[in-house]
């Protein structure tokens, strides 16, 4: 086999761990990822759009970021370009994510503070989200599970779990067989009692409003794109 061939599939593989924040989904999947390219040579360029010309910047300097940090890692890669297409600060940040500046000073007097806070917030939204994805199921037992009283290794093994396990660990929450089932995601504390049901609630909104953000996402890229192919 081509040996660029074979860096270039680790790439775009590589790429597939990278998650738009808000929607905990990877940017391969999303549909973000225009291209993906290796050179004989080593040299990755990778070209990413979004949904629309004024996405929030913050959120798409994480996806350019991570997008770099993932590929450059790819054994048999040597130097890696990752171009954000069709943004309004697109210059700020492929500027900004070549340069390794961070995000502060790639926004100088614009912003205030890096995206640490923000990344954890999303993970936050994932992990309840995740929350609404094991115990939904559960709840529909009959008879259904004390969820208070459930641990993770209560749960049946899905896909669904892992990436539980996945997110709270990112968040350095408990994340083992022995951790409650349903936590607090900022405390990482057992939700029991009468928070119990106020809690999947919410969950179950997050994970609601998640599906609803990444249809509304998808639909607008396609929509985009597809009218820049057709006056082409």
């Amino acid at each position: 086999m081509n040996p660029t061939v074979t860096v270039a599939s680790a790439a775009q593989a590589a790429l597939a761990t990278v998650r738009d924040p808000e929607l905990d989904a990877p940017i391969t999947d999303l549909g973000f990822v225009a291209s993906c390219t290796v050179s004989a040579t080593g040299t990755a360029r990778v070209t990413l759009r979004l949904p629309t010309y004024f996405c929030a910047p913050n959120f798409a300097y994480l996806m350019v970021a991570d997008a770099y940090d993932a590929v450059i890692k790819v054994p048999g890669i040597a130097s890696a370009e990752v171009i954000l297409e069709d943004h309004f600060a697109s210059d700020a940040i492929n500027t900004g994510v070549a340069a390794q500046a961070g995000f502060v000073a790639s926004f100088d007097g614009e912003a205030v503070a890096e995206l640490d806070e923000l990344r954890k917030s999303f993970l936050r939204k994932a992990v309840m989200a995740g929350t609404d994805q094991v115990c939904r199921p559960l709840l529909a037992r009959r008879p259904a599970p004390d969820l208070a009283r459930a641990t993770l290794g209560d749960a049946p093994p899905s896909q669904e779990l892992t990436r539980l396990r996945q997110r709270r660990a990112e968040l350095n929450l408990p994340a083992g067989d022995d951790a409650p089932l349903v936590i607090d995601p900022e405390t990482g504390e057992g939700v029991t009692g009468k928070r119990l049901p106020l809690h999947l609630r919410r969950a179950r909104l997050t994970q609601t409003g998640i599906e609803a953000n990444t249809g509304m996402c998808t639909g607008m890229l396609q929509h985009r794109y597809a009218l820049q192919e057709d006056h082409q």
